[in-house]
């Protein structure tokens, strides 16, 4: 009987170096604290040293979310800086807060915590720039450098070699891309967009078994699977060490990730922003943000609630079916701007001038004061602040046919405001291109997110959000 031999697993790279660089970095959180100790003149003790222990163990969790562990990731120096700072934050606001709250009694000097707050993220952001700087210095004067080839010469290389000589503390020195194709601009590139094309692929093998070459990076099409096999077979009679690099980017990619299942590697095309860590911050966010703005807003509700009753006929507060987080049905509650307000399968857009509209309305919803109640969805938990906005039933099962990954904005939670409406994307949707500029923010949206695009995101709405033109 055949059986299909297993030829190997895929394994995520744990690098020893990285280990240490955490490591390292609790310590230099500790050596910190020690030193605004000593220059207070005061002991470091079991009073000092549990709260130290617990902020460089959550600096080292906020810390691998924010990837600056991650060997391969080419970011600027200033990138990785903020990623350190911001970790080291959130490290320090959790401790302290939990402190205040458990004892409030606590007998921590001032002084001592105003200089361990910024002496930290300084100490660790002065280590890590050290070691790109020190790498740098011995790889520009020729030491633990590489060489590397690209194999194929398309758009996807040219993009690779890019990404690797805007890195050049990596000491990879680049010898050509080879390529036996012919010159397509969706296959090959030409000359005249590649100058260094180096020969094809007989002149990859020979370089690679004259130790000329260190690295090479296959960056064919993923149809090409035949050709690639027996390339590696080749490329296996020399000591060179092969790199796939599949253009998953021909796909609308959502929030892509690499897993594996029992070694099988797996890559996700379209998946939620938000694992279980980011879904609880997330949530958080959004009940810190009502705990802000429900009290400044409860008396203008109040307010424009009265109008409304004085003014027209009618409920205040309209809710209408729409659709939530994984194409689920929700009401979203809005004040009442209409005579009247459709909620069934077939549902008329708010226009200019439209005869609908109260003179209220007109003015609540030129300012989005209508959307206020949807604070109340945010604490059910069937909205977020930050999101796609939601659109009625009726218009999801028309757009959804007619503006591809239109669905996808739903593996999030809608939000009140979102990158389409900073955008301008606000309003009337009369055509289809403004719905599809909508939904190519929605989308950017989820591939971007971050809790500081969504603060980004709520500040730019106080500035430019309420009042717009499009509205």
């Amino acid at each position: 009987m055949n059986q299909i031999r297993p030829k190997g697993f895929i394994r995520p790279l744990h690098s020893k170096l990285q280990s240490i660089g955490r490591t390292f970095d609790i310590a230099l959180i500790i050596t910190s604290l020690y030193i605004a100790l000593n220059y207070y003149k005061l002991p470091l003790d079991k009073e000092y040293l549990l709260p130290c222990l617990i902020a460089a163990a959550i600096f080292g969790i906020f810390a691998e979310n924010n990837e600056i562990y991650q060997g391969w990731r080419g970011a600027p120096l200033f990138d990785e800086a903020l990623r350190i700072l911001f970790s080291w934050l959130g490290a320090f606001t959790l401790v302290i807060s939990g402190v205040y709250l458990s004892n409030q009694d606590y007998n921590y000097s001032l002084e001592v915590i105003e200089l361990w707050l910024p002496l930290s993220p300084f100490s660790i952001i002065l280590a890590h720039s050290i070691k790109r700087g020190f790498l740098a210095y011995v790889r520009r004067h020729g030491f633990n450098t590489r060489f590397y080839a690209i194999l194929g010469a398309n758009p996807l290389g040219y993009r690779l070699k890019t990404a690797i000589s805007e890195m050049p503390w990596l000491g990879y020195n680049f010898v050509g891309f080879f390529d036996d194709r012919t010159e397509f601009e969706d296959r090959r590139l030409g000359h005249n967009q590649i100058s260094d094309l180096a020969g094809g692929f007989e002149q990859l093998l020979e370089q690679a078994k004259l130790g000329q070459i260190d690295h090479v990076y296959i960056t064919l099409p993923l149809c090409a699977e035949k050709r690639i096999g027996e390339f590696i077979e080749k490329l296996a009679d020399s000591t060179v060490s092969v790199n796939i690099v599949p253009n998953f980017f021909t796909f609308n990619l959502i929030q892509s990730k690499w897993s594996n299942v029992q070694g099988i590697p797996v890559v996700s095309v379209f998946d939620t922003p938000f694992t279980a860590y980011d879904g609880i911050t997330k949530r958080l966010e959004d009940l810190i943000l009502c705990l802000i703005i429900l009290p400044l807003i409860a008396i203008p509700m109040l307010i424009i609630s009265i109008a409304i009753k004085l003014t027209s006929p009618g409920s205040v507060l309209f809710k209408q079916k729409r659709y939530g987080m994984k194409g689920e049905q929700i009401e979203v509650w809005k004040f009442r701007s209409m005579t009247s307000s459709d909620n069934g399968t077939q549902v008329k857009q708010a226009t200019k001038n439209d005869a609908r509209i109260t003179p209220l309305g007109g003015f609540l919803r030129k300012t989005s004061l209508d959307e206020l109640p949807q604070f109340l969805n945010v604490l059910q938990g069937t909205m977020s602040v930050v999101g796609p906005r939601p659109h009625a039933v009726a218009h999801n099962e028309y757009y959804r046919k007619q503006i591809q990954g239109y669905m996808l904005r739903h593996k999030v939670k809608p939000g009140i405001t979102g990158q389409a409406q900073i955008n301008g994307c606000r309003g009337e949707t009369e055509t289809l291109d403004k719905m599809e500029a909508r939904i190519f923010h929605d989308l950017e949206y989820l591939k971007q997110w971050s809790l500081w695009l969504d603060i980004k995101i709520v500040l730019l709405t106080i500035f430019k959000g309420f009042i717009n033109k499009q509205a």
